[in-house]
């Protein structure tokens, strides 16, 4: 006999978990008590959000579902910005939330909710565990829904009287997902050897070093230009020379004419969104598009947007293996590929900004001396896009960014990866908006022993908005700025290490010390206010009206 918590524990360690990121609640205690001896490492967090980053990040890594824990009512829905950031990702993820007992139900009881209603249009599914017999039912489909087609979060409730009480039953073996078999590829080729300006986009996940090989290897080969999706610049070593970057927000606009000129599109694993095809606007679903190869391991994906010629319901990854090891006397589009390459190393030299300290002079310098396989991650704002544009991803694996755009993710993330890659450098770039969302965790940090350093783009703004603003609503500032601290004597205080740049030639030796330090580090960079973008500034946008 074995109470729930105890059952559920041994579940997590037969699906092979070894880390789960929690925030404690009173609802869940038996789950706690089953960890205690389990030997799977907790993760215990500062709040409930960025315990759901950092799983989804290691889901990321790693490739199995990243777990979470959190307590019912204000710890589910402080979660709902993780389980949100793996829906839009398509990143396996099983969060166990605890919920009231189950004689209370429909009560309105203490921090009582409805999962079901609140995540079902969030997650992949979302379910309630009413036996504790069927835990081990539970847990497997939940690993197995979480890794099945396009991946994605699950959600399984937890009655605190159901983990408490005790039950007879044998465990469930790991799951075993299989995963839609790679079809006859001729019509591919046959499709391919007509097309005059062909365009491979690349993206989604379940992407492996050995899968990003091959994709730049059958992509040099044949001459074929490869875009990558948003965020998922790693896909394919950024150096190769059939890489034509990535489709962003303030993308190359050479890369997104090239798009809208394609005749045929090879889009392997992704789902071409809305910021990948200029806000469907070079790329329009109610428009005249060009011919589409569309390449999905979930079936439901092809054609929900895009009419697709050639649907293949495969994993990307795994068409792309099976294209690398043909050999096709294709046509060969060398020309263009070069033509592409090159309008990308274009993009890559620097528009000088404002200021003292200029980003884009930062980045350069990652890119130079960081390692190959350092991972880098980022939220969202202005400052991404000069990490977009300037640094080049060498290794896949590399990048952990929120394709959903969620403020905050980047230092979640950083400890994630610190904790999964103890031995690497991790740089999590985050702005002074989006670093403040999740700084909190700065101390999960110090507990369990990552060392991210953190580089803090300081414009004393949202920066993002404020370009809107100034777009749409020019001179009218509101609600924009920001008061922020010493981002630099905030690490220390929390007992890690803290510089601050305010000139250019301070970066490096500040950088240096920080990868060195072998504690958490951030560096604050001082930024000018009129650095606005990439390739505007805000004097820029006034001159302009």
């Amino acid at each position: 006999m074995r109470h729930g918590g105890q059952i559920l524990a041994d579940q997590l360690k037969a699906q092979g978990v070894e880390r789960v990121f929690s925030v404690p609640g009173e609802s869940f205690l038996a789950a706690l008590d089953g960890l205690h001896e389990s030997g799977i490492a907790n993760v215990v967090c500062r709040q409930e959000g960025g315990a759901a980053m950092m799983a989804e990040a290691t889901a990321k890594l790693t490739g199995r579902p990243g777990v979470l824990f959190v307590t019912r009512g204000p710890g589910a829905t402080n979660a709902s910005a993780g389980l949100h950031v793996a829906m839009q990702d398509s990143t396996p993820m099983v969060a166990f939330v605890g919920q009231i007992a189950r004689g209370h139900r429909d009560r309105e009881a203490f921090q009582e909710v409805d999962y079901r209603a609140m995540f079902g249009p969030l997650v992949k599914w979302v379910a309630e565990i009413d036996q504790t017999e069927r835990i081990p039912e539970y847990v497997a489909r939940a690993f197995s829904v979480a890794l099945s087609g396009r991946p994605g979060p699950v959600v399984l409730a937890l009655p605190e009287d159901m983990l408490s009480a005790e039950a007879e039953v044998p465990d469930r073996p790991r799951v075993v997902v299989p995963h839609p078999a790679v079809p006859d590829l001729g019509p591919v080729i046959e499709r391919l050897t007509r097309a005059e300006r062909p365009l491979v986009v690349a993206g989604g996940p379940g992407w492996s070093e050995e899968a990003s090989r091959d994709l730049a290897t059958w992509a040099e080969r044949h001459g074929l230009p490869v875009a990558v999706s948003f965020r998922r610049q790693d896909v394919i070593d950024n150096r190769s020379p059939a890489y034509a970057g990535d489709l962003n927000v303030g993308p190359n606009p050479k890369l997104m004419q090239r798009l809208g000129a394609a005749d045929l599109i090879l889009a392997l694993g992704t789902r071409l969104g809305d910021i990948s095809t200029g806000g469907y606007e070079v790329l329009d679903p109610q428009g005249t598009t060009p011919a589409l190869i569309h390449v999905h391991a979930d079936p439901d994906e092809i054609n929900r947007v895009w009419p697709a010629e050639i649907a293949i319901a495969a994993r990307g990854p795994d068409v792309t293996r099976a294209l690398s090891a043909r050999n096709d006397d294709l046509p060969g589009w060398h020309a263009a590929q070069a033509a592409a390459r090159a309008e990308y190393e274009d993009w890559l030299r620097p528009k000088p900004t404002p200021g003292a300290v200029r980003l884009e002079e930062v980045i350069a310098h990652l890119d130079a001396t960081l390692a190959e396989d350092a991972i880098v991650t980022n939220g969202a704002g202005n400052y991404a896009g000069f990490l977009h544009r300037y640094y080049r991803w060498k290794r896949q694996g590399t990048q952990l960014a929120p394709t959903s755009g969620s403020m905050g993710y980047g230092f979640p993330a950083a400890i994630a990866a610190s904790l999964a890659h103890p031995g690497r450098q991790v740089v999590c770039l985050a702005g002074d908006g989006c670093f403040q969302m999740t700084l909190n965790e700065m101390s999960t940090a110090m507990q369990h022993g990552a060392t991210p350093v953190v580089i803090v783009a300081n414009n004393g703004r949202y920066g993002t908005i404020r370009m809107h603003q100034e777009r749409h609503y020019p001179g009218r500032v509101s609600g924009t700025d920001l008061a922020n601290p010493d981002f630099a004597a905030l690490a220390r205080a929390y007992g890690g290490q803290g510089w601050t740049v305010t000139e250019q030639a301070d970066f490096a030796p500040a950088l240096d010390a920080a990868l060195a330090s072998g504690t958490v580090a951030v560096i604050e960079l001082r930024l000018d206010p009129d650095m606005l973008t990439t390739g505007a500034a805000l004097s820029d946008l006034a001159r302009s009206r």
